[in-house]
């Protein structure tokens, strides 16, 4: 499985720079769920979801997704 850099702009995970899977033609996943990891849920390190939408990519192989909204804990399980 490959893997495609994205940037996350807004949202609490600002300005985060890490890889995702890629799909097929080498974009990343239309819709991207991440778990922040600071916060205190059901799971060990668990917090809110966030969830971030795929944008363009930036030109450098980077791809932008853009903050959507926060799910509370434990909807997304």
């Amino acid at each position: 499985m490959s893997e495609v850099t994205v940037r996350f702009v807004g949202g609490p995970a600002h300005d985060l720079v890490r890889p995702v899977p890629a799909e097929p033609d080498g974009a990343p996943p239309a819709h991207w769920i991440l778990r922040h990891p600071d916060g205190a849920g059901p799971a060990p390190g668990g917090g809110p979801d966030h969830l971030y939408r795929r944008e363009h990519p930036a030109g450098d192989g980077t791809w932008t997704m853009r903050f959507v909204h926060t799910y509370p804990v434990g909807m997304t399980e």
